[in-house]
């Protein structure tokens, strides 16, 4: 059994709670969930991750893992020292630790595994795909505002995923191992890490939607309900689905879109303005929503823990990803776990997924319509299409298999080949 350290982008809820902090109810994280649920008895696993909570070094145990909290990445080379793992595994590229401790991993002569999460450089390309010039740009006025009360600046998100795509490409750069899950991201890896070893793996999602009732199709008569799992920033594509339900109303006019994230601030009428002001994004989509007089047909459920976005999965007749890049994504394997029927985006990692339901450019909205009114008005309400996702998605997302997969891939690099 390999001793192998991660290093990972957040703390976890698993952590926080071992380490006595806040967090333990938190939904992120959940791809690295549900790997550490099912490797932990497969390797001697230490989850590192920075925390502006902790002063120092802290650590926590639970169920034989340990976690470990950094103040700031200066301390990897005392925790390397420390900890002497077989080898280091960096849960993705993107933020300026992994590049910090691919360093201290390498001068301490360890092998190190790149996990790739996202493709920064793709989604960086495709950030604001479709949004209308007016929203992207920001005024000196603006600006100054942002840096009292941070708002969501399109050129300052912009500005923030080119940054992440070069922390990507600097830790590519060095990288010798690389592990990923689809096809889109092994010729990413390919063109920007031209001599790492590439490893497949898919993702083991959070360990909810494993057990539990599955999706069955409903009588929706004139109100179906769609789900997209994010509305926030414009890669998600909410755009292009509220251009896509003007087609679906006139046939069913009755149905709802919930968006499984915040709603656009809103403090008030007097503040309003200058909230839409600083949230360009939302306040596209609001107008969106009245010029196409979509009032009442877009609910926001708030982000939701893993048991209410599981049962928002089976309170749904389609689950859609419209996104305009990702690579694998987690909430498209959830609900097919569930038996969930999803359309989505021909984007990136996506179709390799999804290969049935696919709809085309991102921001095709009558192709997304027509994919979606397909759907809906099969005579099966898209049983048979939900059954087919959940066995490929059993096969993809199988806990045991990739846990082996995994530990597999450890054992080669920690013995030294």
């Amino acid at each position: 059994m390999r001793k192998v350290l991660w290093l990972v982008s957040m703390t976890l809820p698993q952590a926080a709670a071992a380490c006595g902090l806040d967090g333990a109810g938190d939904v992120s994280g959940g791809w690295l969930t549900g790997q550490l649920t099912a490797l932990q008895s497969r390797a001697a696993l230490t989850v590192c991750s920075l925390d502006r909570r902790v002063s120092q070094m802290t650590r926590g145990e639970a169920q034989g893992v340990t976690y470990l909290l950094l103040p700031d990445a200066s301390g990897f080379d005392a925790l390397l020292a420390q900890q002497r793992p077989d080898l280091v595994h960096i849960w993705g590229t993107e933020y300026a630790a992994a590049a910090d401790m691919q360093r201290a991993a390498e001068q301490a002569g360890l092998p190190v595994l790149i996990g790739i999460q996202g493709v920064m450089a793709e989604c960086a390309r495709h950030l604001c795909d479709g949004v209308p010039p007016e929203y992207l740009g920001s005024c000196a006025v603006q600006r100054a505002i942002d840096r009292v009360v941070p708002g969501a600046l399109l050129d300052k998100s912009q500005a923030q995923f080119d940054a992440l795509a070069a922390s990507e490409a600097k830790v590519l750069a060095h990288a010798r191992h690389v592990t990923g899950r689809t096809a889109f991201d092994r010729a990413f890896v390919a063109a920007a890490a031209p001599r790492a070893a590439y490893y497949p793996c898919n993702e083991t999602l959070r360990p909810v939607f494993y057990t539990g009732p599955l999706w069955h199709p409903r009588e929706f008569g004139a109100a179906p309900v769609l789900l997209l799992s994010q509305g926030n920033y414009p890669l998600k594509n909410l755009h292009t689905v509220l251009q896509a339900l003007p087609a679906l109303l006139r046939r069913w006019p009755g149905l709802v879109l919930r968006v499984a994230g915040w709603p656009p601030l809103d403090k008030g009428p007097l503040l309003r303005p200058v909230i839409d002001w600083m949230f360009p994004y939302q306040r596209y989509c609001k107008k969106l929503i009245t010029s196409l007089h979509l009032e009442g047909h877009v609910q926001y459920t708030g982000p939701l823990p893993a048991a209410a976005m599981r049962q928002a999965y089976l309170d749904c007749d389609v689950f859609l990803l419209p996104s305009s890049c990702e690579n694998s994504p987690n909430s498209l394997g959830e609900a097919m776990l569930l038996g969930v029927p999803c359309v989505g985006s021909n984007a990136g990692g996506i179709p390799e997924f999804l290969p049935d339901a696919p709809y085309g450019d991102a921001l095709d909205a009558e192709g997304l319509a027509a994919a979606l009114a397909r759907v809906l008005a099969s005579p099966d309400g898209g049983a048979a299409l939900g059954a087919e996702g959940r066995r490929r998605a059993l096969v993809t997302h199988d806990p045991a298999r990739n846990a082996e997969t995994l530990s597999g891939i450890y054992e080669t690099l920690g013995g030294g080949q």
